[in-house]
């Protein structure tokens, strides 16, 4: 799940865009919510997470970490062996 500015469709930031990019590059299916429409549920996400930052990226309810982290994890070869452990990706 990915909780991002704007939808997948239309990303509403670069970062967003970015988390969209690399998802959608790796083939991966994903639910969104796009936090500018529901102000709680924007501040909320911060709080249940206690990152301060958009967009939020959670595998299987599990807490991954922003678009540095999912960048980050996806330069280094790490996020698509990740994905494919927790079941959210095809293994190759």
């Amino acid at each position: 799940m990915l909780f991002m500015k704007g939808t997948p469709a239309f990303p509403q930031c670069g970062f967003s865009a970015t988390v969209v990019s690399i998802l959608d590059h790796l083939g991966v299916e994903y639910g969104a919510s796009n936090v500018l429409e529901d102000a709680e549920l924007r501040q909320g996400i911060k709080e249940f997470s206690n990152w301060p930052t958009i967009p939020q990226l959670y595998v299987k309810g599990e807490f991954i970490g922003g678009c540095d982290i999912v960048k980050e994890m996806f330069q280094s070869g790490e996020l698509q062996p990740f994905l494919t452990d927790k079941g959210v990706l095809p293994g190759a």
